[in-house]
């Protein structure tokens, strides 16, 4: 029964990191194909790229995250954790891609660790190690500080740059900030296939090291392709519907203010990925940064509603999440015990 459920970690784990590229691709690029310094479908083919690059670089620091993260218990019961978290995080990504809200990924599958957790308590199992930890590094301090740095920003950020290219005629300022994006665009991507690269191995990891396949300690060259590739395919297919949210119905911006959006939201996951090794949402980062960006200008141009609802559905993530994963792990503790 271990191998079976296993192999089920592994499917949902692709089927994860699949969704996560196709939601996520959106955030790339949604600023560079709104202000045309990209069409569609070359932006799709750079962010598959660069995610794909970004990810195989994360495999480096797998090992490091997964011991860090959190401890599951050995054996299956730490496999069905594994099963029900990823299930309930991949049909809330489902559904926030539905109704083309940007939504963390991360958050959902911080959320239902923790739900399925609470489960395996609940029935007399061992629950999940360190992830109290995981929820205020991973969930609460990025939810509350990384929007709030990303909008502060890039709002900050617009008043040089729009100093800087005061004497240049409109066209050579759209022309220039439009090269300039695509760059930034492809750095996005990178940032984001690091970032979320880490946590899907991480995640194959413990599952090897649950069912005693691995000791932790090394990461299988398998893990970190399946991790690379089945971000890189979701990327390929790309959900539309959040970038038609990002870059045209709560805010606009124009390719100045989309390449300070995009190349703060860049250094902000580089850094978060390299230097601090904090776990930031490209999702949460991109969007308040674009917001940021937006709400620069001499009129208004933001969708206040819209906004407030998707910051309502950004704090909803996690306990959604961790409600599904509770379900589904109670539905699965006889498989466990």
């Amino acid at each position: 029964m271990t191998a079976v459920i296993f192999g089920i970690v592994v499917l949902l784990t692709a089927v994860f990191a699949f969704l996560n590229g196709f939601r996520d691709v959106s955030t790339s690029v949604a600023l560079a194909v709104r202000t045309r310094a990209l069409t569609p479908s070359v932006a799709v083919l750079l962010a598959a790229c660069f995610n794909f690059l970004g990810a195989m670089i994360s495999a480096t620091a797998v090992v490091a995250v997964s011991h860090t993260w959190i401890h599951l218990p050995d054996g299956e019961s730490g496999l069905s954790i594994l099963v029900s978290s990823l299930a309930s995080a991949s049909a809330w990504g489902l559904l926030m891609w539905w109704r083309g809200i940007p939504a963390s990924s991360t958050h959902a599958l911080v959320g239902g660790l923790a739900g399925a957790g609470l489960a395996s308590l609940a029935v007399g199992g061992a629950g999940v190690g360190s992830v109290d930890h995981s929820l205020l590094v991973q969930v609460i301090l990025p939810l509350v500080l990384s929007p709030a740095v990303a909008y502060i920003g890039a709002y900050l950020l617009v008043f040089p740059t729009t100093w800087a290219a005061r004497y240049a005629q409109p066209s050579v300022i759209n022309q220039r900030f439009r090269r300039s994006q695509a760059i930034a665009a492809g750095a996005v991507a990178f940032g984001h296939g690091m970032q979320d690269g880490q946590r899907v191995g991480a995640v194959l990891l413990l599952a090897l090291v649950a069912a005693g396949y691995a000791d932790g300690e090394s990461i299988p060259l398998w893990v970190a392709l399946v991790s690379a590739l089945m971000i890189t395919a979701g990327t390929l297919f790309g959900g539309w519907r959040i970038s038609h949210t990002i870059g045209y119905k709560i805010t606009r911006v124009d390719p100045l203010r989309g390449s300070v959006a995009q190349t703060f939201s860049g250094v902000m996951l580089f850094l978060g990925a390299i230097a601090l090794q904090w776990p930031l949402s490209t999702t949460h980062t991109v969007t308040a940064a674009a917001l940021g960006a937006g709400e620069n200008q001499h009129f208004s141009v933001t969708n206040r509603k819209l906004v407030m609802q998707i910051l309502a559905l950004w704090v909803l993530t996690p306990a959604a999440a961790a409600a599904g994963a509770f379900v589904l792990a109670l539905a699965m503790s006889p498989l466990a015990g």
